[in-house]
């Protein structure tokens, strides 16, 4: 009974870390963390090989370093300045608590739009930079989406079928 108690946890828990997809204020990554922890101290630690631990060493940084790299690519290419890079991350958790979910997709577009404009950028170029803002969100989301996918199935496999 208590292990079934603990797999209604793990998957809300993994069904959680989706969800901060959209609410950049619940931190995915270390909720996975948390359902493979909790696993692993009460069900079996032993089940989960050390290739899976490695494995989530190594995606959880790639999680970090995709999420960068995803943003920084856009935010150069459309040329945001250091305020609306600022006001892009000032804006993704006002949003996260603001008409969500659509408030991380609104409100860092108003605030890198006005940010840019009052940087003595025209509206045109401004917009550019806030459309650029968002599509390094939703770039990033979607690759951090497909990185925590793989770590869950990872972890899947590992206690199921191994």
């Amino acid at each position: 009974m208590v292990d079934i108690i603990v797999w209604v946890v793990i998957i809300a828990l993994f069904v959680l870390s989706f969800i901060g997809l959209l609410y950049p204020v619940i931190p995915s990554v270390l909720v996975i963390w948390g359902a493979v922890i909790l696993y692993a101290f009460l069900i079996d630690g032993s089940q989960i090989s050390w290739w899976t631990w490695s494995s989530f060493a190594v995606l959880t940084i790639a999680i970090f370093v995709a999420d960068y790299i995803a943003s920084m690519y856009f935010v150069k290419k459309y040329g945001s300045s250091k305020h609306g890079m600022t006001a892009a991350t000032i804006g993704l958790i006002v949003g996260s608590f603001i008409i969500p979910p659509f408030g991380i997709f609104i409100v860092p577009f108003v605030l890198v739009l006005l940010t840019e404009v009052a940087q003595r950028k025209s509206m045109t170029e401004s917009a550019k930079v806030a459309v650029g803002t968002l599509l390094g969100f939703l770039a990033s989301t979607f690759a951090k989406g497909v990185i925590q996918a793989i770590l869950i199935g990872i972890f899947l496999v590992d206690v199921l079928i191994f």
